[in-house]
């Protein structure tokens, strides 16, 4: 199968041309042993949806072959070619590593999918040290725009009856029909999930505890704002105007969520809370209970339930010892708006992370006297060198190339990338880290030196983006503590091992939330939540576990993460929804 590559003369669209010459001649064979030798002996195959329908990884030439040799057939690949449109064969640099990176398109059995071949000179032959194969649509279903003209039109051209708002007055009610989908939570996982089913034809219902679109943000601490920049954080089909600030402020955030909703016709329940589920075997589908603002229930019968809530869901509240004995207020950072009231009182928060930091920083800033109290090494990092992560969206790509860029490197690959980022970072963040271990903070670099992003990856928190809090430890206007110098908490504060005593009138625990299994386990029961196991966090194959793919559990689901993680994943969790309801996958 020949392979056309648009325009790309030099010697690198020649490479990845021969390249894809013999790889779509072997796809076109359906020979797993030829496909598998185009790869390094150890190189690595990341598979979202295109072959496997799953988001899996395999590494080395024999688990390539193996994991491929069932699939070929049915996957039907075709048509390889690179499109005028994509950015062209490039020479670039990735975790280290001098490769050709090229992006190409191929048609399957069931839709378009694109991918990326990044190749290494493997003793005078061109192979692919890895490879991501996505599936971006289904046949017959272009992401995002209506199917028909008429679709589109008919709200103004049906003279003498309902118009666009009784439909979706209607069609927002479900008092004659379950949705196909019930998204649990309204932030920006559940949102741009909605939105992908949506664009397919999903009818999704999101539900959400807070009282209006967008509190998950708007209720948060006064001073909060997003920690990356804007151009990395768009959800999908409806981007940010160029005018949108580069840190978008919570608020800014909360009210583009109801914008959002409501520019997208999506069908949306706020001040709605899940309080029980169970799944019918038989009839595959789920009945939930819902709890509305009013008082009233309702019974639902999705087939699929989605879980939004994202890696943060129910806080930890830990046992500090003598803490019950505490007289003044206790909160948890989740809690906290800001620190108006305390002005001039003396405050202590326990935790280091970014929560932490920016309380602490809050409460400084309104007057109060405040305390850090850490309890285990904390990765700091100034927010300009955290941006080096997402360095991908700033090489002047399509954005569509970036996000898929994004995600192309395996679990291997993203380790060794986030060591060399990370040891980059600390050292132009060298003055600021001495000056925080001569206050005795103590630091991490992340296990393993991959510094915050696979600590969030793995457990979801344990760093902090500096904006300000770090030079006040730094030059002692918040004044910090270790955890193990401490005895236990009593009336007035907390009484320190040497005996003295750290007067206070507010603790905040910055301590973190559960793993999303505990949040299915209140609400599903224990059955569901140990047949699911562990949300978040890699798996064995290095992926995240249960996240934008099947589990354990039949027609239960989870996504998570930032912004630009929702949005690239959901396409994903959604494509794999839209066809069950199809009967293309079982």
């Amino acid at each position: 199968m020949s392979v056309q590559v648009a325009e790309v003369p030099d010697e690198a669209g020649e490479i990845a041309s021969h390249w894809l010459d013999s790889f779509a001649a072997a796809l076109q064979a359906q020979d797993a042993t030829a496909v598998a030798a185009t790869f390094l002996a150890e190189g690595h195959w990341r598979d979202v949806l295109a072959f496997t329908w799953d988001v899996v990884t395999h590494s080395g030439r024999t688990a390539i072959a193996a994991a491929l040799a069932p699939l070929l057939a049915r996957t039907a690949a075709r048509d390889v070619h690179v499109p005028a449109s994509r950015t062209p064969p490039r020479r670039v640099k990735r975790a280290g590593v001098d490769c050709i990176e090229t992006i190409f398109e191929f048609e399957t059995a069931f839709g378009r999918a694109n991918a990326v071949a990044r190749l290494v000179d493997d003793g005078g032959t061109w192979r692919a040290w890895t490879l991501l194969t996505t599936l971006e649509e289904l046949h017959g279903w272009p992401d995002g725009r209506p199917r028909e003209l008429s679709d589109a039109e008919r709200y103004s051209r049906d003279f003498g009856g309902a118009n666009w708002l009784d439909q979706r007055v209607k069609a927002q009610a479900y008092e004659d029909r379950d949705p196909v989908v019930l998204v649990v939570g309204g932030g920006q996982a559940g949102l741009a999930t909605a939105a992908r089913l949506r664009a397919l034809g999903v009818d999704t219902l999101v539900v959400d505890r807070h009282q209006r679109i967008g509190d998950n943000w708007r209720r948060r601490y006064h001073s909060l704002t997003l920690h990356n920049e804007v151009h990395v954080n768009h959800l999908p089909l409806m981007p940010f105007p160029p005018t949108f600030p580069v840190f978008i402020p919570k608020d800014k955030l909360a009210n583009w969520f109801e914008s959002y909703v409501e520019n997208l016709d999506l069908n949306y329940w706020a001040d709605t809370q899940l309080t029980s589920g169970s799944y019918d075997e038989a009839a595959q589908r789920w009945t939930v209970t819902l709890k509305r603002g009013d008082g009233t229930e309702r019974v639902l019968h999705p087939r699929h339930v989605v879980f939004a809530t994202g890696v943060s869901a129910i806080p930890i509240k830990p046992s500090l010892p003598g803490l019950d004995d505490f007289a003044g207020t206790v909160m948890h950072s989740g809690e906290y708006t800001n620190g108006t009231a305390w002005n001039g009182r003396k405050a202590i928060v326990v935790g280091t992370g970014n929560s932490g930091h920016d309380v602490a920083q809050d409460l400084c800033a309104s007057g109060a006297h405040v305390t850090m109290v850490q309890r285990s090494p904390t990765y700091v990092v100034s927010i300009r060198e955290a941006q080096k992560v997402y360095a991908i969206y700033t090489e002047g790509l399509p954005f569509e190339d970036c996000d898929l860029l994004a995600a192309a490197s395996p679990y291997p690959v993203l380790q060794r990338a986030y060591q060399l980022s990370t040891a980059e970072m600390r050292r132009v963040d060298r003055d600021l880290l001495s000056g925080l271990e001569k206050r005795g903070f103590r630091l991490t670099f992340g296990e393993d030196d991959t510094g915050f992003q696979m600590m969030y990856l793995r457990r979801g928190g344990g760093y902090y983006f500096n904006v300000g809090c770090s030079d006040m430890i730094v030059d002692g206007r918040i004044d910090l503590m270790q955890y193990d110098e401490i005895d236990r908490f009593e009336a007035g504060g907390v009484r320190l091992k040497d005996g003295t005593l750290r007067e206070a009138e507010l603790v905040v625990v910055a301590t973190g939330y559960e793993n999303q299994q505990e949040t299915v386990r209140a609400f599903l029961g224990d059955a569901v939540a140990d047949r699911i196991g562990p949300v978040w966090g890699f798996d064995a194959g290095g992926e995240l576990a249960n996240m934008f793919k099947p589990t354990p559990q039949p027609g239960l689901w989870f996504i998570a993460g930032s912004l630009a993680q929702c949005r690239i994943y959901s396409r994903y969790l959604a494509l794999q929804i839209k066809a069950r309801e199809e009967g293309l996958i079982a």
